[in-house]
C-alpha cells in the first residue's frame, strides 16, 4: 500500500499536475497581496500620533490612547446609535423585499412582462448615488419637488424631507431600497434555476397548491443563498451606506444620519486626526468581522448552513 500523501503533498501533486491553471491564479493572488494586505500595515496609525511629514516609521506610539478617546467620545456614541439603528432598519425592511419581488417574479408566465420588469428594476443599480442623490433631492424638494406639489394639491403641508430629523432616515431607506432591491433581486431569481423543476411536477400530483409550493419547495430551494446574502450584509452593519449618506446629509440631520463611516471621514479628512479615525475604522471593521463569524457559527448551529 502506498502510504497516505499529507495536505502539502497533495497540493504540490494537483500544483504539478495542473500547472497552467494555478499559473492562472497568480495574477489574482499578487493582486490581493498589493491591494488588500499590504495596505494593512497602515494600522498601525491607530496606535500612534501620525503626522504626515514623519511618516509611519517616525511617529510616536501612544498605545490605546485613540481608542480611550473613542469610546470617551459622546459624538461617538451618537454615531454608533445611528450606525445600529440605521443599519438595522435597512435589513429588517429591505432585506426580505427583493425575496418577495423574487418570488413573486417567479410565478409570472408572461415572459415579455416579466424582463421587462426585470429590467427596469434593476437599473437603478447602475446609477452612482451622486445621480440618485440628486433625483431624490429634485423630487423631494420643498421648492418645486414634485412630491411636496403633489402634498399641497392634497390640502397637506410640505415637507422638508431633509431638514426633518424625523423622515431622514425614511428617505435613506427608501432612496436605497429604489437603487438596490432590483440588483439583489436577480441573485434570487438566479436561485431559482437551480431548484429541480420535477419536485413541482411531483407536488402538483400530489395535490399541492401555488402556497404549498411556495412554502415547501422554493424557499427551501433558495435557503442556502438567503443565508449567504443575510450573513455577508451582517459584515456590512456598521458601514449603513456611507457614500450615500455622504452625498445626501447635511449638518441639521447629523442628529440622525452621521454613521461612522461618515464620522471617519469628517475625522481623517475635515480635522486632519488620521490616527483617531484610523481607530474608529479599525473598530468598525472588526465588529464586522465578529459578526460574520458568529453569524455563521450561528447558522451552521441552528440551520445547518454557512458560507464556510
Amino acid at each position: 500500500m502506498k502510504p497516505k500523501r499529507g495536505y502539502w503533498g497533495r497540493l504540490g501533486s494537483d500544483i504539478w499536475k495542473e500547472w497552467d491553471l494555478y499559473l492562472l491564479l497568480v495574477p489574482g493572488i499578487l493582486f490581493i497581496l498589493l491591494f488588500k494586505y499590504t495596505p494593512m500595515y497602515g494600522i498601525t496609525i491607530a496606535f500612534k500620533d501620525f503626522n504626515i511629514f514623519t511618516g509611519f516609521a517616525d511617529s510616536p506610539w501612544v498605545g490605546w490612547k485613540h481608542f480611550e478617546k473613542l469610546f470617551t467620545s459622546p459624538d461617538f456614541a451618537q454615531v454608533f446609535k445611528n450606525t445600529v439603528i440605521i443599519s438595522f432598519l435597512k435589513i429588517v425592511i429591505l432585506f426580505p423585499l427583493p425575496i418577495i419581488i423574487a418570488l413573486m417574479l417567479n410565478e409570472l408566465r408572461n415572459m415579455v412582462f416579466k424582463r421587462t420588469v426585470q429590467t427596469v428594476i434593476y437599473l437603478p443599480h447602475f446609477l452612482s448615488w451622486v445621480i440618485v442623490g440628486g433625483l431624490f433631492i429634485d423630487l423631494l424638494s420643498t421648492n418645486g419637488g414634485i412630491v411636496n406639489k403633489l402634498l399641497v394639491s392634497l390640502g397637506m403641508e410640505q415637507i422638508a424631507f431633509f431638514l426633518d430629523n424625523s423622515v431622514f432616515r425614511s428617505v435613506l431607506i427608501t432612496s436605497a431600497g429604489w437603487k438596490e432591491t432590483g440588483w439583489s433581486t436577480i441573485v434570487y431569481l438566479a436561485a431559482f434555476t437551480m431548484i429541480d423543476p420535477m419536485l413541482y411536477e411531483a407536488a402538483k400530483i400530489d395535490g399541492a397548491g401555488r402556497w404549498k409550493q411556495l412554502w415547501h419547495i422554493t424557499l427551501p430551494g433558495i435557503a442556502p443563498i438567503i443565508v449567504l446574502m443575510f450573513i455577508l450584509r451582517l459584515g456590512n452593519v456598521l458601514e449603513a451606506g456611507t457614500e450615500q449618506i455622504l452625498v445626501m446629509y447635511n449638518p441639521v440631520v447629523y442628529q440622525v444620519s452621521d454613521v461612522i463611516g461618515t464620522y471617519v471621514y469628517r475625522q481623517g479628512l475635515g480635522n486632519q486626526d488620521y490616527s483617531f479615525s484610523t481607530a474608529v475604522g479599525l473598530f468598525e471593521a472588526v465588529i464586522s468581522f465578529t459578526l460574520v463569524i458568529v453569524g455563521n457559527a450561528m447558522s451552521r448551529k441552528y440551520l445547518q448552513r454557512g458560507i464556510w
